[in-house]
Protein backbone atom coordinates (compact mmCIF):
# COMPACT_ATOMS: atom_id res chain seq x y z
CA UNK A 1 0.00 0.00 0.00
CA UNK A 2 1.58 3.45 -0.75
CA UNK A 3 1.96 5.93 1.71
CA UNK A 4 -0.52 7.99 -0.44
CA UNK A 5 -3.36 5.58 0.44
CA UNK A 6 -2.09 4.86 3.86
CA UNK A 7 -2.62 8.73 4.87
CA UNK A 8 -5.87 8.40 2.23
CA UNK A 9 -7.10 5.70 4.63
CA UNK A 10 -6.04 7.29 8.16
CA UNK A 11 -7.89 10.79 7.06
CA UNK A 12 -11.02 9.14 6.34
CA UNK A 13 -11.43 7.51 9.76
CA UNK A 14 -10.39 10.72 11.40
CA UNK A 15 -13.09 12.62 9.46
CA UNK A 16 -15.67 10.77 10.95
CA UNK A 17 -14.65 11.61 14.30
CA UNK A 18 -14.16 14.91 13.53
CA UNK A 19 -17.22 15.89 11.92
CA UNK A 20 -19.12 15.32 15.38
CA UNK A 21 -17.01 18.21 16.47
CA UNK A 22 -17.73 20.21 13.27
CA UNK A 23 -13.71 21.08 12.08
CA UNK A 24 -14.68 18.97 8.72
CA UNK A 25 -17.65 21.72 8.52
CA UNK A 26 -15.31 24.60 8.85
CA UNK A 27 -13.18 23.31 6.33
CA UNK A 28 -15.70 22.61 3.98
CA UNK A 29 -17.90 25.71 4.68
CA UNK A 30 -14.41 27.66 3.65
CA UNK A 31 -14.10 25.51 0.45
CA UNK A 32 -17.19 26.78 -0.41
CA UNK A 33 -17.15 30.36 -0.01
CA UNK A 34 -13.46 29.96 -1.85
CA UNK A 35 -14.70 27.98 -4.66
CA UNK A 36 -18.22 30.34 -4.94
CA UNK A 37 -16.14 33.25 -4.85
CA UNK A 38 -14.14 32.34 -7.48
CA UNK A 39 -16.04 30.39 -9.84
CA UNK A 40 -19.58 31.83 -9.84
CA UNK A 41 -22.08 30.10 -7.21
CA UNK A 42 -23.74 27.47 -9.58
CA UNK A 43 -22.06 23.86 -8.76
CA UNK A 44 -23.27 23.05 -12.35
CA UNK A 45 -20.78 25.43 -14.01
CA UNK A 46 -18.61 25.31 -11.54
CA UNK A 47 -16.27 22.26 -11.22
CA UNK A 48 -15.05 22.88 -7.60
CA UNK A 49 -18.02 23.84 -6.64
CA UNK A 50 -19.85 20.96 -7.30
CA UNK A 51 -17.54 18.76 -5.87
CA UNK A 52 -17.11 20.57 -2.15
CA UNK A 53 -20.74 20.32 -2.30
CA UNK A 54 -20.57 17.12 -2.56
CA UNK A 55 -18.31 16.29 -0.14
CA UNK A 56 -20.81 18.79 1.88
CA UNK A 57 -23.54 16.48 1.75
CA UNK A 58 -21.57 13.23 2.06
CA UNK A 59 -20.28 15.16 5.69
CA UNK A 60 -24.17 15.37 5.84
CA UNK A 61 -23.64 19.10 6.01
CA UNK A 62 -27.39 20.73 5.95
CA UNK A 63 -28.38 22.09 3.09
CA UNK A 64 -28.77 25.73 4.63
CA UNK A 65 -25.18 25.60 6.20
CA UNK A 66 -24.20 25.15 2.31
CA UNK A 67 -26.70 27.75 1.27
CA UNK A 68 -25.01 30.37 2.99
CA UNK A 69 -21.73 29.82 2.26
CA UNK A 70 -21.96 29.71 -0.95
CA UNK A 71 -23.75 32.53 -0.97
CA UNK A 72 -20.95 34.68 1.34
CA UNK A 73 -18.83 33.47 -1.30
CA UNK A 74 -21.00 35.46 -4.15
CA UNK A 75 -21.37 38.35 -1.63
CA UNK A 76 -25.09 37.73 -1.35
CA UNK A 77 -24.46 37.31 2.22
CA UNK A 78 -21.54 39.37 4.81
CA UNK A 79 -18.83 37.24 5.55
CA UNK A 80 -15.29 36.74 5.78
CA UNK A 81 -12.95 36.79 2.95
CA UNK A 82 -10.72 33.75 1.90
CA UNK A 83 -7.98 33.60 -0.17
CA UNK A 84 -6.34 30.00 -1.11
CA UNK A 85 -2.79 29.74 -0.24
CA UNK A 86 -0.24 26.87 -1.55
CA UNK A 87 2.81 26.01 0.66
CA UNK A 88 5.31 23.54 -0.14
CA UNK A 89 8.30 22.03 1.77
CA UNK A 90 10.07 19.10 2.97
CA UNK A 91 9.15 16.68 5.60
CA UNK A 92 11.18 14.18 7.96
CA UNK A 93 13.58 12.26 5.70
CA UNK A 94 13.25 14.72 2.73
CA UNK A 95 10.28 14.07 2.08
CA UNK A 96 7.87 16.80 -0.28
CA UNK A 97 5.07 17.94 1.32
CA UNK A 98 2.12 20.07 -1.15
CA UNK A 99 -0.16 21.88 1.68
CA UNK A 100 -3.30 23.30 0.14
CA UNK A 101 -4.84 26.20 3.20
CA UNK A 102 -7.62 28.72 2.88
CA UNK A 103 -6.86 31.03 5.15
CA UNK A 104 -8.70 34.86 6.27
CA UNK A 105 -4.70 35.85 7.44
CA UNK A 106 -2.09 34.40 5.34
CA UNK A 107 0.88 35.64 7.25
CA UNK A 108 -0.57 33.68 10.63
CA UNK A 109 -1.11 30.22 8.44
CA UNK A 110 2.45 30.76 7.00
CA UNK A 111 3.62 31.31 10.20
CA UNK A 112 1.87 28.17 11.68
CA UNK A 113 2.79 26.22 8.99
CA UNK A 114 6.62 26.69 9.24
CA UNK A 115 6.27 26.19 13.32
CA UNK A 116 4.84 22.81 12.52
CA UNK A 117 7.00 22.07 9.80
CA UNK A 118 10.20 22.50 11.95
CA UNK A 119 8.94 21.49 15.17
CA UNK A 120 8.63 17.79 13.67
CA UNK A 121 11.62 17.60 11.22
CA UNK A 122 10.86 19.32 8.35
CA UNK A 123 11.17 23.28 6.35
CA UNK A 124 9.06 25.20 4.47
CA UNK A 125 10.60 25.73 0.87
CA UNK A 126 10.18 28.30 -2.17
CA UNK A 127 7.01 28.60 -4.12
CA UNK A 128 7.73 25.42 -7.10
CA UNK A 129 10.12 23.44 -5.00
CA UNK A 130 8.05 20.36 -4.58
CA UNK A 131 4.88 20.73 -6.81
CA UNK A 132 6.79 19.46 -9.91
CA UNK A 133 6.63 16.06 -7.79
CA UNK A 134 3.14 15.23 -8.14
CA UNK A 135 0.06 15.29 -10.61
CA UNK A 136 -3.50 16.98 -10.09
CA UNK A 137 -5.53 13.63 -10.34
CA UNK A 138 -8.95 12.92 -9.42
CA UNK A 139 -9.73 9.82 -6.53
CA UNK A 140 -12.83 8.49 -6.08
CA UNK A 141 -13.21 5.56 -3.20
CA UNK A 142 -15.54 2.77 -3.43
CA UNK A 143 -16.03 0.45 -0.82
CA UNK A 144 -14.31 -3.07 -1.04
CA UNK A 145 -17.41 -5.01 0.76
CA UNK A 146 -20.68 -3.47 -1.87
CA UNK A 147 -18.92 -4.71 -5.23
CA UNK A 148 -16.88 -7.12 -6.87
CA UNK A 149 -13.38 -5.83 -8.31
CA UNK A 150 -13.90 -7.28 -11.95
CA UNK A 151 -17.61 -5.90 -12.23
CA UNK A 152 -16.16 -2.49 -10.80
CA UNK A 153 -12.54 -1.90 -13.23
CA UNK A 154 -15.13 -2.57 -16.46
CA UNK A 155 -17.59 -0.16 -15.26
CA UNK A 156 -14.93 2.39 -13.94
CA UNK A 157 -13.04 2.16 -17.42
CA UNK A 158 -15.73 2.05 -19.58
CA UNK A 159 -16.45 6.04 -17.98
CA UNK A 160 -13.14 6.82 -18.39
CA UNK A 161 -11.25 6.63 -15.45
CA UNK A 162 -7.37 6.08 -15.56
CA UNK A 163 -6.71 3.23 -12.88
CA UNK A 164 -8.32 1.09 -9.83
CA UNK A 165 -6.12 0.25 -6.77
CA UNK A 166 -7.75 -2.45 -4.49
CA UNK A 167 -7.02 -1.66 -0.72
CA UNK A 168 -8.04 -3.28 2.48
CA UNK A 169 -11.82 -1.18 2.82
CA UNK A 170 -11.93 0.69 -0.59
CA UNK A 171 -11.37 0.57 -3.90
CA UNK A 172 -9.25 3.67 -4.74
CA UNK A 173 -10.38 5.07 -8.31
CA UNK A 174 -8.01 7.18 -10.49
CA UNK A 175 -9.16 9.64 -13.12
CA UNK A 176 -7.04 12.34 -15.01
CA UNK A 177 -7.75 16.43 -13.64
CA UNK A 178 -10.43 16.97 -16.39
CA UNK A 179 -11.80 13.95 -16.61
CA UNK A 180 -13.06 13.88 -12.88
CA UNK A 181 -16.56 15.07 -12.66
CA UNK A 182 -17.36 12.84 -16.04
CA UNK A 183 -16.23 9.97 -14.35
CA UNK A 184 -18.23 10.50 -11.09
CA UNK A 185 -21.06 11.26 -12.68
CA UNK A 186 -21.54 8.14 -14.88
CA UNK A 187 -20.61 6.08 -12.11
CA UNK A 188 -23.23 7.77 -9.56
CA UNK A 189 -25.97 7.21 -12.63
CA UNK A 190 -24.70 4.20 -12.60
CA UNK A 191 -25.79 3.30 -9.16
CA UNK A 192 -22.14 2.89 -7.71
CA UNK A 193 -22.59 4.38 -4.09
CA UNK A 194 -19.36 6.45 -3.52
CA UNK A 195 -17.50 6.87 -0.44
CA UNK A 196 -15.59 10.07 -1.06
CA UNK A 197 -14.81 11.94 -4.80
CA UNK A 198 -11.66 14.22 -4.88
CA UNK A 199 -9.18 16.07 -6.40
CA UNK A 200 -5.44 15.07 -5.36
CA UNK A 201 -2.08 15.56 -5.72
CA UNK A 202 -0.55 11.88 -6.55
CA UNK A 203 2.78 11.85 -6.19
CA UNK A 204 5.49 10.89 -9.47
CA UNK A 205 7.54 8.66 -7.16
CA UNK A 206 7.96 7.76 -3.11
CA UNK A 207 10.46 7.95 -0.26
CA UNK A 208 10.37 4.97 2.33
CA UNK A 209 10.34 6.03 5.94
CA UNK A 210 11.09 3.91 8.66
CA UNK A 211 12.13 4.23 12.61
CA UNK A 212 11.83 7.94 13.60
CA UNK A 213 11.69 9.71 10.40
CA UNK A 214 8.16 7.70 10.04
CA UNK A 215 6.95 8.31 13.42
CA UNK A 216 7.39 12.13 12.88
CA UNK A 217 5.97 11.90 9.70
CA UNK A 218 2.59 10.42 10.79
CA UNK A 219 2.73 13.11 13.68
CA UNK A 220 3.12 16.07 11.63
CA UNK A 221 0.58 14.70 8.72
CA UNK A 222 -2.03 14.47 12.00
CA UNK A 223 -0.96 17.73 12.78
CA UNK A 224 -1.20 19.81 9.68
CA UNK A 225 -4.66 17.94 8.82
CA UNK A 226 -6.14 19.12 12.03
CA UNK A 227 -5.40 22.38 11.35
CA UNK A 228 -8.61 24.74 10.87
CA UNK A 229 -6.84 26.85 7.71
CA UNK A 230 -5.25 23.40 5.97
CA UNK A 231 -7.56 21.37 3.38
CA UNK A 232 -5.05 18.83 1.99
CA UNK A 233 -1.54 17.63 3.14
CA UNK A 234 -0.20 15.67 -0.22
CA UNK A 235 3.12 14.13 0.43
CA UNK A 236 5.38 11.41 -0.88
CA UNK A 237 5.97 8.97 1.60
CA UNK A 238 5.92 5.29 1.76
CA UNK A 239 5.98 3.36 4.91
CA UNK A 240 5.42 -0.87 5.32
CA UNK A 241 2.89 -2.38 6.75
CA UNK A 242 4.89 -3.53 9.63
CA UNK A 243 6.19 0.01 10.66
CA UNK A 244 2.96 1.49 10.03
CA UNK A 245 1.03 -1.38 12.65
CA UNK A 246 4.31 -0.85 14.93
CA UNK A 247 3.96 2.80 15.15
CA UNK A 248 0.31 2.73 16.24
CA UNK A 249 0.84 -0.33 18.90
CA UNK A 250 2.96 2.35 20.42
Amino acid sequence: MSGHSKWHSIKHKKAKVDAARGRVFTKIIKELTVAARIGGGDPEMNPRLRVAVSAAKAANMPAKNIENAIQKGTGELPGVVYDDVIYEGYGPGGVAMYIEAVTDNKNRTVAEVRHLLSKYGGNLGESGSVAWMFEKKGLITVPVKNYNEDTLMEIILEAGAEDMQTESEFYEIYTAYEDFNAVKTELENKGITLDSAEITMLPKNKIKLEGKNAEQLLKLMDVLDDHDDIQNVHSNFDIDDSEMERIFAE
